[in-house]
């Protein structure tokens, strides 16, 4: 088989046009200064859509639905770009004077903190500076919340990346996909499409779920990130002395007494937002 005019032989034989193949390279190459670059905490963030790289459609991976509008969005669609570092398709978009990296692992999803921790690192950000949207089996489809750190709640793909970033501070937009009535049908459910009447709600929901991260984003100044910093810290001391507390046998103030941590609850709650 020849190639055509404008397309090489990529990968023994895989064609791809020679304009995109030179506008890749020079996307890698404008994706190196940016990692060499360095930025003030609060100006660069990542956002990570979580999934399997096989099953696009399907409703583990709406994370990955998500960031396909995010890119539209911020006028990236077309410059998503396959990096073997990170085992990862990247996106750069600018909001405002802040950069977002977006980015889809190309690994399994109990595997995509591997591409996360490995991009957070390449990029410079710390946990608290990485979004993970991913799929929320206890909300209904249509329902959208986002939570500032804590812990998987039995989410696969979280838990890799709570267990690569060694952290559990990263913000994540949890999309709602609802719980199936029978226990032993849930692994199709999460596996499985969207039905034709959940795919009529799918743009207005993907819509909803840009709209949350990136006003999230542009509202956190670097002023406002330090803060959140500082909340997460004073989190993490609460759970600790609560655990000090009940191994003493003594009954003190911890992370679940919401006056311990005012600032870090209202914020919480501050990120939830139901889909009509």
């Amino acid at each position: 088989m020849t190639s055509g005019p404008g397309v090489r032989a990529v990968n023994g034989g895989s064609m791809r046009p020679h304009g995109l193949l030179l506008s890749g390279q020079r996307l890698n190459r404008a994706m190196s200064r940016c990692v060499l670059e360095p930025r003030p905490p609060g100006k660069r963030w990542m956002v990570a859509g979580l999934g399997n790289p096989g099953l696009p459609g399907t409703r583990h991976s709406v994370g990955m639905a998500v960031l396909g509008q995010l890119a539209r969005r911020l006028g990236v669609a077309e410059s998503w770009t396959r990096d073997r570092h990170c085992v990862a398709d990247l996106a750069l978009a600018l909001l405002g004077d802040a950069q977002l990296v977006l980015l889809r692992p190309r690994r399994l999803m109990n595997a995509n903190g591997r591409s996360v921790a490995r991009a957070a690192e390449l990029f410079g950000l710390t946990a608290e500076e990485v979004y993970l949207v991913h799929d929320e089996l206890d909300k209904p489809l249509g329902k959208l919340a986002l939570k500032l750190g804590g812990s998987a709640r039995g989410h696969n793909g979280v838990r890799s990346c709570i267990s690569c970033l060694n952290s559990n501070a990263m913000p994540r937009l949890r999309v709602g996909i609802g719980r199936p009535t029978h226990a032993e049908a849930v692994q199709a459910h999460v596996l499985g499409s969207f039905s034709p009447a959940e795919q009529e709600l799918l743009p207005l929901l993907l819509d909803r779920a840009a709209d949350l991260i990136l006003d999230h984003i542009r509202r956190l100044s670097p002023e406002t990130f330090q803060s959140l910093r500082e909340g997460i810290h004073l989190l993490r001391k609460g759970q600790n002395q609560q655990r000090t507390d009940f191994l003493g046998g003594s009954q003190g103030r911890g992370a679940s007494d919401p006056e311990a941590v005012p600032s870090l609850q209202a914020a919480s709650i501050l990120g939830s937002l139901p889909f009509p």
